[in-house]
């Protein structure tokens, strides 16, 4: 596959992907800004730092509230990482590589950029937040939903699903370090009833609220919650699991390309790391320390398989 073609189908879905955990990130933002009403503005500033996008936002805005963040987040032109930037490039992509798509691929793709252009063509008042925010997700949903029921189990469906992955570990790291950034200014309701109930309300935000009732025996708890995020396995949207599918998808475009990328070894490194690991370890490294490491080591994996397959962003 040439290079354009790889890079185009990475950049889609890691695009589209990112749009959904932006929606993810924000309602993360929001729950716990609306449990902690006395000082919303570092909950904002929060969503902020773990979107990586504060230089950014700083060089425009000099306070924090859900205004602003949400709409420099939405739908500011001038942020890259904006829902309303992300589908724009997820649409440029996938016309780019319009011919390595199924017609329902395709065709779900540019529905997602009709409605959500609709949908943020202005500001998002804070009581239509969560609708919108929804239909961000749907959306997501809707063109993953035509790619694993449309698309054969070639190297344009790994490519494709890698940039799912690759995207998709960093934001979950993100959105778990939202909630040790909204700590911070008040780490005496670590372990209180407030403390578990902004973790349950980080669970939502990920879509894992029932998922974790049906899989774990036990409290709504920052161990048992922290654990079912980082290292379970069955839920899709672990770091554990979305560390394991980009080993599979990697060791797919080994054996069809019949090279070992390194790419591959960074994958297999990182993959070991949450593997047979307790969640008490991971504590007594520190959570926030743990989560940096695996983002850095997330985008450093993301720009090694765009040198082994010679394409850039």
């Amino acid at each position: 596959m040439l290079g354009k073609t790889a890079g185009g189908l990475f950049w889609m879905f890691r695009n589209l992907e990112r749009a959904g955990n932006t929606a993810r990130l924000i309602e993360a933002g929001f729950r716990i800004a609306l449990t902690r009403s006395s000082d919303p503005e570092s909950e904002w500033k929060s969503v902020i730092v773990t979107s990586a996008s504060r230089p950014a936002y700083t060089a425009k805005h000099d306070g924090y509230d859900s205004a602003r963040v949400t709409d420099f987040l939405l739908r500011d032109p001038d942020n890259p990482n904006s829902v309303l930037s992300v589908i724009k490039g997820a649409r440029d992509n996938a016309r780019l590589v319009r011919t390595a798509l199924t017609t329902e691929v395709w065709m779900a793709v540019n529905e997602t950029w009709m409605v959500l252009t609709k949908a943020l063509k202005d500001p998002v008042p804070e009581t239509d937040l969560p609708e919108v925010l929804s239909l961000i997700r749907q959306q997501s949903a809707l063109v993953r939903g035509a790619l694993h029921g449309t698309m054969l189990r070639n190297d344009i469906y790994d490519f494709s699903r890698l940039g799912n992955f690759i995207e998709r570990m960093d934001s979950t790291a993100r959105i778990i370090d939202v909630k040790y950034h909204a700590l911070l200014p008040a780490t005496s309701f670590v372990g209180s009833r407030m403390d578990n109930v902004q973790w349950e309300m980080i669970l939502r935000s990920v879509s894992a609220h029932a998922s974790f009732r049906w899989a774990v025996e036990g409290d709504y708890n920052a161990p048992n919650i922290a654990s079912f995020l980082i290292l379970d396995r069955r839920l899709p949207r672990s770091l554990a699991f979305c560390a394991s599918q980009i080993v599979d998808h990697l060791t797919y475009l080994s054996d069809e390309y019949r090279d070992r990328p390194q790419s591959l070894d960074l994958a297999q490194d990182l993959n070991a790391r949450l593997r047979d690991r307790d969640i008490s370890s991971i504590f007594d490294e520190g959570l926030h320390e743990f989560l940096n490491a695996v983002i850095r080591d997330t985008n450093t994996l993301g720009l090694q398989i765009q040198q082994d397959y010679r394409f850039n962003a």
